[in-house]
């Protein structure tokens, strides 16, 4: 029989070792797009469950997924992960989803991340904030590599400034 120490210190260790393969995996970026960011991606939460025979590893309550550039919160955020690369090939997100890079925040209900195609969806009155201009709808996908967004239903408040 496992002592409550060691079987806390195999879970930690285990646990570790998943972050780490979803470091190595830059959370859902592609080895090339890897190579371009500047640290690792650290996520944290209250509870984490890994399932191997599913491949998922899921994240709940008070989820925050942070690399120097993007930073993901969220209530929940299931990760399914390839056998053996261990590379993430999507990342379902939902509960009071926030997206932040740079000056630019998203927030929806959810969102799905797609990695072979490098696209986000949100989903459940999505909401993106730059500067002072809004873009809402029913559903914006952003595509990762060409910066675009597109979005369903669309309503856009810009914020005029004067220049001084």
């Amino acid at each position: 029989m496992m002592s409550g120490r060691r079987l806390i210190n195999d879970m930690v260790r285990f646990c570790g070792s998943l972050i780490i393969v979803l470091l190595l995996s830059t959370y859902g970026f592609s080895a090339e797009q890897a190579k371009k960011l500047k640290g690792p991606v650290v996520i944290t939460s209250e509870m984490l469950k890994a399932d191997n025979k599913a491949r998922t590893a899921l994240f709940e309550r008070s989820v925050v997924a942070r690399s120097t550039d993007m930073t993901i919160y969220a209530d929940k955020m299931l990760v399914h992960y390839e056998e053996g690369s261990g590379n993430v090939t999507q990342i379902d997100a939902e509960g009071q989803v926030k997206v932040t890079k740079e000056s630019r925040i998203i927030t929806s209900r959810e969102a799905v991340y797609y990695a072979a195609e490098e696209k986000v969806i949100f989903t459940g009155d999505p909401r993106a904030v730059e500067g002072g201009n809004v873009v809402t709808g029913k559903k914006m996908i952003y595509l990762m590599n060409d910066d675009l967004f597109l979005v369903e239903e669309s309503k856009v408040f810009l914020n005029n400034k004067k220049e001084q």
